[in-house]
């Protein structure tokens, strides 16, 4: 048998009677010194002992080697045993990631009959020599996917100088490198099956709310009412209920909805197929009936899903209506049916509202109002319009306005001190920021995006904000408003303070000029009177005109110059036709004040060639992109903006795009246009 070299503690431990030896001897010799008859009765005595202790090594030296040799090869068997039948699939990769060795668990994964000799990125593709390469001195770990089955993956480096020890495993292998890899699997199929139920079973909250319910049933004769309003009822539970939902009428107008998060994916996938039912029902009212939802989930409480579905309720209205929104976390999904707002006829809101300011302006002395940035005549119009309600209390307020074009020009030359206005009535960003403090009102109107405004460091300054619009919300907002009226429903900004000052007070003091600006807006943002208008917006019209606005002053304030008229025709005459039906133009004129306001006419040119459903002109203009979007009816370009960051309305919309170049969001926009063309959805 080969003589077997001891080594570590154990070495020590065997060798302990040998030290005892020595320890004898120096004792014996320190013992001459001090009495050397006894020193000399001590050496038989150590010589015996020495004698022993040879004798037992001696015949006890074989016996002890088998015992040890037997230990260990119990030991290694077992170890060899434990790691070969470890549950968890382990395996041994080289650098470039060929398996050197696999335990049982790792062969029935892979297939007892696979090649011993094959790579890793064979059985799974996310593991390559990149990441393999990039293992460092801590473990890597990953998520993998195979046969039905997910798995947590870990990389570990290991170092052949601490391994070639275990020969256990190396005995059946040639290893020639420095470094291995151990690859292991941990099956968490049936953890990710737990933690996707615990999802699918959260408690999603839904609030669902008629649109136009007054001006319905208004419409409909007294005995068909309760029929209407029970074919509404039976649809909205019939389509929550198919979902497991309970459904509780809680308004005349408004249900509240309680599901499992699990089938939400379905409603999403028919893209909430209750808005097109209840816009079709039919019981003698005239008018189409519109519905909005708004979901909340993802909150950690009952109490925050509910106030996620308030909030998403709030942009769905805020959007015109006849919307889904979903609200989870900080993120929110829109769906809708194709279609223009309804309008409602009732003033309710629009008094209340004015009420609302006359009380928040009777406590404030200093008022700024401001519109989105290059202000156009309908933010201007609007603007005024908040003027005249603050001089009817006795306040000044003034207006920000950031860039005066050629097309605010005539308008802004109105309202000088030798007109009866104060000198600053008309003010720069800058000088508002100077007099702004906390106390201060300021007033946003045509817009509620903050970073859309002339000087959105305004309202990080006050607590005091108002906001008047008639543009959709999007997922941006103004912030805590102490007075919100967006109304999507509505033609302009115009439209909507006109209508304010009428409910104003009794009778507020409007001059003709100012009547003119307001009207001017909306005879802008309605092209004359020929898109997106209703019955509201020719009241305020006809307001306006017992007021003093004078259709022929507006309409000499509103000419334009020969180079604009010229720049406009050459945006028209240069657009390139999509898909048969979508105009993209690009503006790129540089001898007109005011390029965006010429695309925006160059837009709505567009629209009135046979066959363009819907028309885009592209402006570059101080270091931004600009995208003016133009519809009749068939399509909806306030989705295709947002997608871009934008907004506006159904067949109105925009967007502003900082960093990028004209091609490049041309090329954006057109790939936009392909794809919902693709999906059928234009």
């Amino acid at each position: 048998m080969n003589t077997l070299i001891y080594r570590g503690k154990l070495d020590h431990y065997l060798k302990a009677p040998l030290y005892v030896i020595v320890l004898f001897v120096l004792g014996d010799i320190a013992l001459f010194f001090l009495n050397i008859k006894l020193a000399l009765l001590a050496i038989p005595c150590i010589l015996v002992y020495a004698l022993v202790i040879w004798a037992f090594y001696r015949w006890n030296r074989e016996q002890l080697n088998r015992e040890i040799i037997n230990f260990a090869t119990r030991y290694g068997t077992v170890q060899k045993e434990l790691l070969g039948k470890l549950e968890i699939p382990y395996a041994l990769l080289d650098t470039n990631g060929r398996f050197l060795w696999r335990n049982e668990a790792f062969f029935q994964l892979a297939g007892e009959d696979s090649d011993f000799q094959k790579s890793v990125t064979s059985l799974f593709g996310e593991i390559n020599k990149d990441r393999i390469a990039a293992i460092g001195e801590d473990p890597l770990v990953f998520g993998l996917k195979s046969d039905h089955h997910t798995y947590r993956a870990t990389l570990q480096q290991l170092t052949i100088d601490n391994f070639r020890e275990k020969k256990e495993v190396t005995d059946s292998l040639n290893l020639s490198m420095d470094r291995v890899i151990a690859f292991m699997l941990f099956d968490e199929t049936r953890l990710v099956a737990l933690r996707q139920k615990n999802i699918d079973q959260e408690l999603a909250v839904a609030q669902v709310s008629i649109d136009n319910y007054e001006e319905t049933i208004d419409s409909v004769e007294a005995v068909r009412r309760a029929l209407l309003v029970a074919l509404i009822d039976r649809k909205v539970n019939k389509y929550f209920q198919s979902s497991d939902a309970i459904v509780r009428k809680n308004d005349r107008d408004k249900y509240i909805v309680l599901f499992q998060r699990q089938y939400l994916a379905k409603m999403e996938e028919d893209r909430f197929s209750i808005l097109e039912e209840i816009k079709n029902t039919k019981a003698g009212n005239d008018n189409e009936i519109t519905l909005s939802i708004g979901i909340g989930l993802g909150g950690r409480s009952y109490t925050q899903n509910t106030e996620y579905a308030r909030a998403a309720m709030d942009l769905a209205l805020g959007r015109g209506g006849s919307q889904a929104a979903i609200k989870s976390g900080d993120e929110i999904r829109y769906y809708g049916i194709r279609g223009r707002e309804v309008e409602k006829n009732t003033r309710v809101k629009a008094r209340v509202k004015a009420q609302a300011l006359r009380e928040i302006m009777t406590s404030r002395d200093t008022i700024l109002v401001m519109g989105h940035k290059i202000t156009d005549i309908d933010a201007f119009g609007a603007a005024v319009g908040v003027y005249v309600a603050a001089r009817e209390l006795g306040k000044e307020a003034r207006i920000v306005v950031d860039t005066v074009t050629s097309s605010l020009r005539p308008l802004v030359s109105l309202f000088t001190g030798d007109r009866g206005y104060p000198e600053h009535m008309i003010i720069s960003p800058e000088e508002a920021l100077q007099i702004v403090d906390k106390h201060t009102l300021v007033v946003v109107v045509d817009t509620n995006r903050p970073n859309y405004t002339v000087a959105p460091d305004l309202l990080n300054r006050t607590r005091h904000i108002v906001v008047f619009d008639h543009h959709r919300q999007g997922e941006e907002v103004v912030q805590n408003p102490v007075l919100s009226y967006i109304e999507p429903y509505a033609s302009s900004a115009c439209e909507m303070i006109a209508e304010v000052l009428q409910y104003f007070s009794e009778k507020v003091q409007l001059r003709p000029t100012e009547a003119d600006c307001i009207y001017a807006g909306i005879l802008i943002d309605t092209d004359n009177f020929a898109a997106k208008v209703g019955v509201r917006t020719f009241e305020a019209a006809a307001y306006l005109r017992r007021n003093g606005a004078d259709v022929i002053r507006v309409r000499k304030m509103l000419r334009e110059d020969m180079a604009t008229y010229k720049a406009r025709a050459q945006v028209v005459r240069d657009a390139e036709v999509y898909h048969d039906h979508y105009a993209v133009a690009i503006c790129e004129t540089t001898e007109v004040e005011s390029p965006t306001i010429v695309g925006a006419q160059a837009a709505n040119e567009l629209l009135n060639i046979v066959g363009i459903k819907a028309s885009f002109v592209i402006t570059d203009y101080r270091g931004k992109v600009y995208i003016s979007a133009r519809s009749i009816d068939e399509v909806d370009v306030q989705k295709l903006m947002e997608q871009l960051g934008g907004g506006g309305h159904l067949n109105i919309a925009g967007a502003q795009i900082a960093g990028a170049d004209i091609d490049e969001v041309k090329q954006k926009l057109i790939g936009l246009i392909d794809e919902h063309v693709d999906k059928g959805d234009l």
